[in-house]
């Protein structure tokens, strides 16, 4: 085997860029750390890997990349450590979230609808690329639907992962901004139940829960299966008594490493013209669905019993991944906030589909719109 380089699937990976890249995203989180941001290792790996990449910086020679499955070994902690906080009690306040789990119903068609308009009258994009990238969740199913139905798949990509990109910067800053303090990570926050102490069969427990949730996820074809199978079985064992551990909180910042270092390099080959039209555009579009989901928490958030803050977070149109990150770092309700964000990728991709025959064909397709 070549150390220099190795292939993982259809993706070559030269090991001394795949180093490199983690490097520039370390340093990254480093001096978020020192800024005093929340999520530090998350926000600062994706500042500097995004504007290295870029820049047109070549780590090794080569464009800034690492290994995209390495995430898929790394997101099922998140899910472990959100199956901590399943308790008896927590479950049967699960009976009083009907008001917000309803309100989504209205929340994420008139997001899509307003989101795509913006797109066209703002951004002139054709109706199907303007169709597919207004889609507030579901990110991957999303663009092969729109590819499928000849989308611009490199703007639908990019309007697609900003909107995650810019959901994980602005939430969490947003909160610290609004609350005058450090929050979370950036507090010292500690994601370990009091008085839990981490030993050799918790770590069987907890590793086999990843192992057996992700592979379960999987077969089950479970919406996001690579952290809900893990948070499902990881809810169980915390349940069953078999452990009452979470995961070490240096797992959880490596996470956040991998997961912020993994898309900067989405911006690898992006034309700066095409990223000020792609960012102007995503940001009004985020900015909007980010005031709906304050106007969901100021009118919902007592009728639920839960903070303004959980409920924006669970409204906020970021992956399931990373807006679970934000509240295991935040420690805000985290499994409110997780099944709320379940219900948004199903619901998306549902009315996206359901909707999408009204949509003519893409400029990628024969007959397509120019």
């Amino acid at each position: 085997m070549n150390w220099r380089r190795f292939r993982i699937g259809q993706q070559e990976i030269h090991t001394l860029t795949a180093l490199a890249t983690f490097a520039i995203g370390g340093a990254g989180g480093a001096l978020a750390t020192l800024a005093g941001l929340p999520l530090p290792m998350l926000l600062g790996s994706v500042l500097a890997v995004g504007v290295a990449a870029w820049l047109g910086l070549r780590p090794g020679g080569r464009d800034p990349g690492v290994p995209m499955g390495l995430r898929l070994f790394f997101v099922p902690i998140i899910g472990v450590s959100i199956g901590t906080a399943f308790t008896p009690q927590v479950l049967a306040e699960a009976l009083n979230w009907w008001p917000t789990l309803l309100a989504a119903f209205v929340y994420i068609p008139l997001a899509h609808y307003v989101g795509y308009w913006g797109y066209r009258v703002m951004g002139g994009l054709d109706p199907c690329t303007a169709y597919y990238s207004a889609v507030p969740g579901g990110l991957l199913e999303v663009i092969m639907m729109g590819e499928e139905a000849g989308a611009d798949p490199r703007m639908l990509t990019i309007l697609q992962f900003m909107r995650l990109i810019l959901c994980i910067m602005l939430v969490p800053v947003g909160f610290q901004l609004f609350e005058g303090m450090a929050v979370g990570s950036s507090a010292g926050a500690s994601l370990a139940a009091p008085g839990a102490t981490l030993g050799p069969m918790d770590v069987a427990v907890l590793a086999a829960a990843g192992v057996i949730g992700f592979f379960a996820g999987r077969q089950l074809n479970m919406p996001a299966g690579i952290i809900t199978g893990p948070i499902l079985v990881s809810g169980i064992v915390h349940l069953a008594g078999l452990t009452a551990a979470a995961p070490p909180d240096w797992s959880i910042q490596l996470t956040q490493l991998i997961i912020g270092t993994t898309l900067g390099t989405r911006f690898v080959g992006v034309k700066t013209r095409l990223l000020a039209r792609a960012l102007r555009l995503a940001f009004v579009n985020i900015i909007f669905t980010l005031i709906l989901a304050i106007c969901a928490a100021l009118l919902l958030s007592g009728a639920v019993g839960e903070i303004p803050e959980a409920v924006v977070l669970a409204f906020a149109p970021g992956g399931l991944a990373e807006m679970s990150l934000i509240a295991v770092s935040l420690q805000i309700s985290v499994i409110y906030v997780t099944s709320h964000h379940i219900l948004r990728i199903v619901l998306s991709v549902a009315v996206a589909r359901a909707f999408a025959g009204r949509i003519p064909p893409g400029p990628n397709l024969p007959g397509g719109a120019a």
